[in-house]
């Protein structure tokens, strides 16, 4: 699974059959995905329900965090979400921003970027765009947004430096970001490693928290600050369907923990 392109293309059919699932009212917090895929247990998601600007029908189950809460969105800005999805973080954004800002959203995956036009096609927003692109090479011009989101993403790119780059690139000078992600405590065995399910569903992806936040600070940002830590907890009977005995224990004896993290840092 080293290869940069075979791990794109588990991640779009993965989530591509996510999207398709989700259109026959099958995914979402009570997800009926069936018991292989990893997004279909509720131990990353955070609860939106209460939060303006939801849509349920956005919400395919799929983060680790609620980047809009740390984000510091203001009316009139410009926002670009990163790994778009259905719109979930999207539709939130559009709240904070106003009338008078603008929300992009971004995803490689065509499903998830035809589930999210179709829903905003029912809100009627006219200053939310869908785009179709891939986080290493961003369809966007330099200098022009004011805050970049995203929401267990960017684990699931295998050149994070890259990512950072072109998060860089994009951001207007004094701008900033704030994303929620997962970060590995402990050493992941190479049966994990190896699971194209795990991988898909934003664990065996996973660095260090000290590795990651080393390539945002390599990258250039400044005031680098984690404004939530959540220890995710992966049930036993999840992780036998990708592991074996023995790749097991070796999880238990070797990984101390699994979290997500939210973080923002500046321009």
């Amino acid at each position: 699974m080293s290869d940069s392109n075979e791990l794109k293309n588990i991640v779009k059919q993965k989530y591509g059959e996510i999207a398709v699932k989700s259109n026959e009212n099958c995914c979402g917090p009570t997800s009926c995905c069936g018991s292989s895929d990893i997004s279909d247990y509720s131990v990353f998601n955070d609860d939106y329900t209460n939060i303006n600007g939801y849509v349920a029908d956005a919400d395919l189950n799929l983060g680790c965090g609620l980047p809009t809460e740390y984000a510091g969105i203001k009316t009139g800005d410009t926002v670009f979400d990163l790994g778009s999805g259905a719109g979930n973080d999207v539709f939130i954004a559009r709240q904070l921003v106003g009338e008078t800002g603008k929300v992009i959203g971004l995803d490689f995956t065509e499903e998830m970027l035809t589930k999210a036009k179709s829903n905003n096609e029912k809100l009627g927003y006219k200053n939310v765009e869908f785009k179709l692109g891939d986080i290493e090479v961003m369809p966007i011009e330099d200098n022009s947004i004011d805050v970049v989101i995203s929401n267990c993403v960017l684990n699931l790119v295998p050149d994070k430096q890259k990512a950072f780059s072109e998060i860089y690139r994009t951001l207007k000078p004094g701008a900033h970001f704030c994303v929620s992600d997962v970060v590995v405590k402990g050493n992941l065995n190479d049966e994990l490693k190896k699971s194209a399910e795990l991988y898909a569903g934003c664990v065996s992806g996973a660095i260090s928290e000290e590795e990651y936040i080393g390539k945002i600070e390599e990258q250039g940002f400044k005031n680098v600050q984690i404004k939530k830590r959540k220890k995710i907890d992966i049930p036993e009977n999840v992780l036998k369907e990708f592991l074996s005995e023995e790749g097991l224990k070796s999880y238990k004896n070797n990984v101390e923990g699994i979290f997500s993290i939210t973080v923002t840092a500046d321009k």
